[in-house]
């Protein structure tokens, strides 16, 4: 990895032509493992958390995943609500399971099948939430490697969210 970073840093620093407009960003679902001479200023030096969406944003994503497909009339509140704690791309899953599930039942009875309500309750119960290990791993580092203030704000959601 150290060749890695030396190139990233080189070309970083070396950039000598005009760079006005330029901005550049990288994200990293292991910040704590991200070498120090890349957070100094001038290169990566600003941080910006993303947490787990909260209920508006995971119904939001619902839909949007749901977007184009048939669908009856659904409550996408409801399984927002009981998602807590589920990333972005478990709730893609929940969709692509409930479509499967729609799909299956359509090629059965050779007439489209809508996507219920009750396809996406049963795709919720089967997906686990994919971000608890992660979790845990942050969970640490912002009660015991947290000395310069880096995972405060991670720290306030945990507390929160009393994880």
């Amino acid at each position: 990895m150290r060749g890695v970073v030396n190139q990233m840093l080189s070309e970083l620093d070396g950039a000598s032509t005009d760079n006005e407009g330029l901005f550049v960003l990288a994200a990293s679902n292991h910040p704590w493992d991200i070498d120090s001479a890349l957070l100094r200023p001038g290169r990566f030096d600003r941080t910006v958390l993303v947490l787990p969406p909260d209920v508006e944003a995971r119904e939001a994503i619902l839909r949007l995943h749901l977007r184009g497909r048939p669908t009856e009339r659904l409550d996408l509140g409801k399984i927002a609500k009981g998602t807590d704690g589920m990333s972005g791309a478990d709730l893609a899953l929940i969709c692509e399971q409930a479509t499967e599930t729609a799909m299956e039942a359509s090629m059965a009875s050779g007439r489209v099948q809508p996507i219920t309500q009750r396809h996406l309750q049963e795709a919720a119960k089967s997906v686990r939430p994919s971000i608890g290990e992660w979790m845990e791993t942050a969970r640490n580092y912002a009660m015991y490697g947290n000395d310069a203030g880096a995972y405060d704000e991670l720290a306030a959601y945990l507390k929160k969210r009393r994880r």
